[in-house]
């Protein structure tokens, strides 16, 4: 597995992460728990370095699995999590719960989520959504604050908007931004990929496989069981996921000439736009992981990668990505 750095502090990690957040929430019933765990072991071992979690994952649970998943190899790996959340105390998970990114919940999280993931110190520590009642210095400050203990290392932002990236950074240097990424979300071309470039912040896409539909295995047919969250959002009712069919059409066409497989293509074209770049696919099966990893290898031109987004950007994609109320948190 090749590296890359995120930010220019020094943060190395394989050049495709792992997200963690289905491995027991989100996506209706939750797999085996110890096969969850070893399918985390198998990508590390496999050379896989990054794993993103987050507290409200669960809520508390994810990061608990995976902090019992990488103990052993503590020290060897990177895990990145997020606060930003005012999570329940009974742990139900509530996709409705409220933004809270003061100074003094901050702290607390991070002390929290320092006894789940089982480590000394957090890798990466996100903003999971930008908080519009508490000033992103504040927050900034925050995590200096944790930085300065020694209980974490490195800042990042999930799904925030230009300035609130230079504000922060003026402030603490962000190493990565967190956003979704992919061949039919392509919203951080607009200004945020810019601006990182410019200040030397990398980028972790989020979703890159469009939570399963960049794999190609899903259609107009395709049934979400009880607590699967991809249910209740616009891109993946059946009339959407019949009208997207047009662009696993255009991908089918050019993974097979590159004798890839249509998530290989999603997830190399990202790779291919920048080396400061670094996906975050999920899944909950081996044979899935061994095929996103089978990426790194699939070698894309400059021209293939204008093409690819040439053609992609041709098909009208049906669906908002997010509900209003859910999307108004992005891009803030």
């Amino acid at each position: 597995m090749i590296k890359r750095q995120l930010g220019s502090g020094g943060l190395e990690v394989s050049a495709l992460g792992f997200g963690c957040m289905g491995l027991n929430t989100s996506y209706g019933t939750a797999p085996d728990r110890q096969a969850m765990i070893q399918l985390v072991r198998s990508a590390v071992e496999r050379g896989v370095t990054f794993f993103d979690t987050a507290e409200v994952y669960g809520p508390f649970t994810n990061e608990a699995l995976v902090g019992e998943a990488l103990e052993p190899f503590r020290g060897q790996v990177v895990i990145a999590t997020k606060f930003g959340f005012s999570v329940d105390s009974s742990g139900k998970e509530d996709r409705g719960a409220a933004l809270d990114s003061r100074p003094q919940h901050i702290k607390e999280v991070a002390e929290a989520s320092l006894k789940r993931l089982r480590v000394d110190v957090i890798d990466l520590l996100y903003q999971h959504r930008v908080d519009p009642n508490v000033p992103i210095e504040d927050v900034a400050g925050a995590v200096k604050d944790l930085v300065q203990a020694g209980k974490v290392r490195h800042f990042g932002l999930s799904e925030p908007g230009v300035q609130t990236i230079r504000r922060a950074h003026a402030v603490l240097p962000v190493t990565a931004v967190q956003s979704e990424y992919s061949l039919w979300t392509r919203i951080p071309e607009q200004g945020v990929l810019p601006v990182l470039e410019e200040l030397g912040i990398g980028f972790v896409p989020f979703s890159p496989l469009g939570r399963g539909f960049l794999t190609g295995a899903m259609g107009a047919d395709t049934k979400f069981g009880s607590g699967d969250f991809r249910s209740s959002l616009p891109r993946y009712t059946p009339e959407a996921l019949a009208a997207n069919q047009a662009l696993i059409d255009v991908l089918g066409r050019i993974a097979k000439a590159k004798s890839a497989t249509i998530a290989q293509i999603a997830l190399a074209w990202l790779l291919a736009r920048k080396p400061w770049i670094v996906p975050i696919p999920g899944t909950t099966k081996l044979h899935r992981l061994e095929e996103n990893l089978g990426a790194v290898d699939v070698r894309l031109t400059a021209a293939d990668v204008s093409d690819i987004a040439d053609a992609a950007g041709k098909v009208q994609i049906e669906g908002a990505r997010y509900p209003a109320a859910m999307e108004e948190m992005a891009g803030r």
